[in-house]
């Protein structure tokens, strides 16, 4: 069930995005007098299609993982005297720069909107308060202690963990200082740690784990707040609202720590001592056998906890008026910019592994996870990944849209087009450099898996 989910999630999240992107094409492309032949969501065989008044087909096909717009083109056949004025090869340059920038630019516009309405509709978010720091990391070496808020890094304004995750992502295996501010008992102060070529890892990185950082979050008792039906919790006689005291003799914190001993323990008969009513009873749980997120084999009884509420005092809501919202979605959207714009700059340098790239699988978990946590989520998503789209389309790799605008550049400047030939080895590079990005980044996808 879950895999339909993510299937689901995935088709819905790039079917938004490469329509949004597509039809930036088809809008410039019907200003610039060009005839597009079709306008398809999705790949393969049309579902179903339908026309428009000017001959334009709209078609829904088999494979929701993308989209296209066909244009009429002289390069992909003979074209009718009365039609060749509308044909996208009669479009003076300018006009197939435009064209060609429409589709990223659609995702860009995409992206302000998306920070403009969680802007106006508002956000609560959790503050960036230091749980645990990691002995002999960065965050140690800055000073930070539990308890303190970060208010700012490197001169950034953050106001949750996300944007403390994006402003250290940038930092990324650079030498040198990074400075942090804090408020720490009423005070601010800035802390300055020093990053002697810190790195993520290779392999499902966490940037605040691996930085040092383990946000401060409230404690949670081991207290049953659901139980499956027909799994080893039920067997046992745990109720929902029995509170954990001890497994085997052994005293337990909290949450965390049971699941840990439950995960630590398939097989095993534990001997799980409950409170429930003011009364003390010992049941006999054996959890059974899971397959992990890595492979191994982990305990699983079928219980969930207790919801905890975050305390009213580390919560920030944020929201704009209408016109307020605009500066904060611009801001958003080109934070989004510069980070994908850094990590292909690093990847390039060699400062960030290429093994952090991520394929269609991880789209999907991350999308399918978005969806399940909800609205506010989800559109954060659309918006960031919306952005890396067009970023990407951006960049002057023939076959992307970036590689034709710089193809109609070179014309405009010649007053005459490349060669075919030219323009043929140019495809051929483009399509390598693609399909070798793409079987890494699916390589990438599985070894997570």
């Amino acid at each position: 069930m879950q895999i339909i989910e993510t299937i689901l999630a995935l088709a819905l999240t790039l079917g938004i995005l490469v329509t949004l992107h597509e039809y930036g094409h088809f809008w410039v492309a019907r200003r610039c007098g060009v005839k597009v032949l079709r306008f398809s969501v999705g790949f393969g065989k049309p579902l179903f299609s339908w026309y428009d008044r000017q001959g334009t087909e709209y078609a829904i096909a088999a494979i929701p993982l993308g989209g296209y717009v066909k244009m009429l083109d002289e390069r992909e056949g003979p074209v009718p005297d009365a039609l060749k004025d509308q044909a996208f090869t009669a479009k003076s340059p300018s006009k197939r720069i435009a064209i060609a920038a429409a589709g990223p630019v659609a995702n860009f516009l995409f992206a302000i909107f998306a920070y403009w309405l969680l802007s106006v509709v508002g956000v609560t978010h959790v503050a960036p308060i230091v749980g645990d720091v990691a002995p002999e990391s960065v965050a140690a070496s800055a000073g930070l202690q539990e308890g303190m808020e970060i208010q700012a890094v490197d001169g950034h304004r953050v106001s949750s963990w996300r944007d403390v995750n994006m402003r250290i992502l940038e930092r990324t295996g650079e030498q040198g200082a990074i400075a942090i501010e804090v408020s720490d008992g009423g005070s601010r102060r800035v802390l300055t740690g020093q990053l002697d070529g810190w790195r993520l890892s290779d392999d499902t990185p966490n940037p605040l784990g691996e930085f040092g950082i383990t946000p401060w979050r409230p404690s949670v008792p081991a207290v049953l707040g659901q139980i499956s039906d027909g799994e080893q919790a039920e067997a046992a006689g745990l109720q929902t609202g029995d509170r954990v005291i001890s497994v085997n003799g052994e005293p337990v914190a909290d949450w965390f720590e049971l699941v840990n001993i439950v995960r630590d323990s398939p097989g095993e008969e534990l001997a799980v001592t409950v409170e429930r009513n003011g009364a003390e009873q010992t049941l006999m749980v054996t959890p059974a056998h899971k397959t992990g997120e890595n492979g191994e084999d982990i305990g699983f009884i079928g219980a969930g906890v207790e919801a905890v509420s975050w305390p009213e005092d580390v919560l920030r809501e944020v929201n704009y008026g209408p016109i307020a919202a605009i500066p904060n979605a611009l801001s958003e959207t080109w934070a989004d910019t510069r980070l994908t714009l850094v990590a292909i700059q690093k990847m390039l340098t060699g400062l960030l592994s290429p093994t952090n790239l991520s394929g269609p699988i991880t789209i999907a978990r991350v999308a399918e996870a978005s969806v399940s946590s909800g609205f506010e989520d989800f559109v954060r998503f659309l918006a960031y990944l919306s952005v890396s789209l067009g970023v990407l389309n951006l960049l002057p790799v023939p076959v992307l849209d970036g590689g034709h605008i710089v193809y109609y550049t070179i014309e405009a400047i010649r007053r005459k087009p490349l060669s075919e030939a030219a323009q043929a080895v140019g495809l051929r590079i483009g399509m390598a450099m693609i399909l070798t990005l793409m079987v890494f980044a699916l390589y990438n996808d599985l070894m997570r898996l």
